[in-house]
């Protein structure tokens, strides 16, 4: 065979696994942005794995976006997806248990933010993790920003895993996300000399950060100052005045690092 023959053979045979891979690697790991056809190939070549960010529509002080759970969730599952590989995720769940709405508690008290009842809220979670087993999903993660609804998470894959049992596919309930982001972030934020009053519970210092890493642009920096108090003045619990993108960075790497472990141990122990 003729040197010119050879060259061309072994470009056909480049180009041919090329096209095998690209077939096989869909382009985004976000479900919704991906065709019908991408996501059967993307099954069929092995990825069985999806994770359902769950986020919630709030108030989180004057100074940061309704949306702060929903932006956070979906980027931190996208880059939790990456990390894993072989794994898509699904759109935010964005409608989330807030409060009663009338009359107003908790959240609801804040213009803006958004309650659906508690059986509303798992029907969704339900409907989502059906639809991906009967896709081919095998491992169906459910990762939740806030922390009021975790107990529903856990319920849910506890009664999935009960209605599945005699299938391979199972829900994980993944703790390690939220307690990544809540005490692993506010233990290292501790260790940086930040005081229990600054770091809060809500829209303080921890969450400010944690946002000002994933979208800069949703915190309204000029607002960050004169906000320590309680939630029920300006909705904010904690102190926001001295968060930044750099100490949020120390806890999305926690969340990423975390969940990763725990979905990979999840994953291993159903197999």
């Amino acid at each position: 065979m003729s040197i010119f023959r050879c060259a061309c053979a072994l470009l056909l045979a480049v180009g041919a696994l090329h096209g095998a891979a690209a077939r096989a690697a869909p382009p985004s790991v976000q479900l919704e942005e991906l065709t019908w056809t991408e996501v059967r190939d993307a099954i069929r070549a092995g990825t069985t794995t999806a994770l359902i960010p769950i986020g919630g529509t709030e108030q989180s002080g004057p100074h940061m976006a309704l949306g702060k759970h929903n932006y956070r969730a979906s980027a931190l599952a996208g880059r939790i997806a990456a990390a894993l590989g072989n794994t898509l995720v699904a759109p935010v769940v964005a409608y989330v248990p807030e409060g009663h709405v009338t009359p107003p508690s908790g959240h609801m008290k804040f213009a803006g933010t958004l309650s659906v009842p508690d059986d509303a809220f798992v029907a969704i979670l339900l409907g989502a993790c059906r639809s991906l087993k009967q896709h081919g999903f095998l491992d169906i993660a459910l990762v939740g920003d806030h922390g009021d609804y975790q107990n529903l998470l856990k319920e849910v894959a506890r009664r999935l895993n009960r209605e599945w049992a005699a299938s391979p596919a199972r829900v994980h309930y993944v703790s390690a996300y939220y307690a990544a982001a809540s005490e692993g972030f506010a233990q290292a934020l501790r260790a940086r000399g930040m005081s229990e009053a600054q770091i809060g519970v809500h829209a303080g210092l921890a969450d400010t950060s944690l946002m000002m890493a994933i979208d800069p642009g949703r915190v309204r920096v000029d607002r960050l100052q004169g906000l320590a108090g309680t939630k029920s003045s300006t909705g904010v619990a904690g102190d926001p005045a001295l968060a930044s993108a750099a100490l949020g960075q120390i806890g999305t790497q926690l969340i990423v690092d975390q969940s990763v472990q725990a979905i990979r141990q999840a994953i291993a122990a159903r197999r």
